[in-house]
């Protein structure tokens, strides 16, 4: 008997947890009031940047002009962070998964968007670009008001007293709830607090591409705006006392031929030769080296050729290792991804009252075309069926 009252006081305890979850969103909803966010770039100290902390964006400027320059290198990130989405929370209770989903799809996210989906894809773009994203839970009196991706710039970091954990600071100013800071790194190096880009090791070989792109649109230019060489070659017979009123003369009347909006004739005394400046200059063969160079771009982001629309082989697909391997580096970046989405998730049930574990289940990563994908199912199901037929 005692067991049994015991197991209906839970129930009990559940069953309020979850009328006041609702009560709770439902006030929320018409409640707007939101504390200030900790890691915004607002400052008025007049010499922030005098600070002795670590900053985050030492080279972020350059990695954010490399993505502007290099269309692909932009083109990559957001297509890793395509193939990234698709989760949801479980915590093992029907209920609560649908309340904690459903608040989640629609929590406001920096002001112009909505949902933690549009939250992670911006975190995680930040995360890939410049080694580090940093992020806030943002507080109000009735539970979580927004997600907030935190610019770079604003937030300095600095090893703890302890000699393993990081404060993080705003200007000088050390946060005061560190416990509502998203933080994440990708490929940190030993005792470094920031991370690795994943463009890291590129403006090297992107410097060379873009002038290898510029000289060919100098020659383009050049080409639609072309220069003439005059010569004239007086006769035999003449003196070349007036060489230069000749010149002029010859100069004067080629100017007003090619000004001229009409078709005009261009007559000379002796022998004239026109040329076009720079019409013998042999243009160099640029497909090879811009494939090299584009080589070693796309085998730094780790994405197959043709899903960046690189057709280098008309019979070029992806084969069952490369979406393996891409399928390893997908989930090696949702493996960064998932304390984060769990803080936020234990933060909603921490707030709540309510005694669970948010855990995080990925949308399955598909590379392969569906016939194939129809193909393995079919002799899964298969060597199942034959598995019985023995087992029976």
């Amino acid at each position: 008997k005692k067991s049994k009252q015991r197991i209906c006081i839970c129930c009990n305890r559940k069953e309020l947890a979850l009328k006041i979850l609702d009560f709770k969103r439902k006030k929320s909803q018409n409640s707007n009031t939101a504390c200030a966010v900790q890691t915004s770039i607002a400052s008025n100290h007049p010499y922030y940047n005098l600070s002795s902390y670590m900053p985050i964006n030492g080279e972020s400027r350059v990695y954010a002009e490399l993505r502007n320059a290099v269309p692909i290198l932009d083109s990559a990130i957001n297509k890793i962070v395509r193939l990234c989405e698709g989760f949801k929370f479980n915590t093992g209770n029907e209920k609560v998964n649908d309340m904690m989903n459903s608040y989640f799809e629609s929590i406001n996210v920096g002001g112009n968007q909505k949902g933690i989906a549009s939250f992670i894809s911006n975190y995680l773009n930040q995360l890939l670009t410049f080694g580090t994203a940093i992020g806030e839970i943002v507080m109000c009196d009735d539970g979580i008001y927004a997600l907030y991706n935190s610019e770079l710039s604003s937030i300095e970091l600095k090893r703890a007293p302890n000699g393993v954990d990081v404060d993080f600071y705003n200007y000088g100013n050390k946060i005061s709830k560190p416990n509502l800071i998203l933080y994440s790194v990708l490929n940190p190096k030993p005792a470094e607090l920031c991370g690795t880009s994943l463009l890291s090791g590129l403006p090297f070989v992107s410097d060379i591409l873009l002038e290898i792109y510029n000289t060919i649109g100098e020659n383009w230019k050049h080409a639609g705006n072309i220069r003439y060489s005059v010569i004239c070659k007086p006769d035999k017979d003449s003196a070349y006392s007036n060489a230069g009123e000749t010149a002029q003369t010859v100069a004067k009347a080629w100017k007003d031929a090619m000004d001229s909006n009409s078709v005009k004739d261009f007559v000379a005394v002796g022998d004239v030769s026109v040329k076009v400046i720079g019409a013998d200059n042999v243009v160099l063969d640029s497909e090879i080296p811009v494939k090299q160079l584009l080589e070693q771009i796309v085998a730094k982001t780790g994405l197959p050729p043709f899903m960046l629309g690189l057709s280098w082989s008309s019979t070029e697909r992806m084969s069952v290792q490369q979406a393996d391997i891409l399928t390893s580096e997908l989930e090696s970046y949702r493996r960064i991804l998932e304390p984060v989405i769990k803080q936020i998730g234990n933060m909603y049930l921490a707030l709540n009252s309510l005694n669970y574990e948010a855990n995080v289940e990925w949308k399955k990563i598909t590379l392969q075309d569906e016939c194939e994908l129809a193909q393995a199912q079919l002799y899964t199901a298969q060597a199942e069926q034959i598995r019985k037929e023995i087992e029976s």
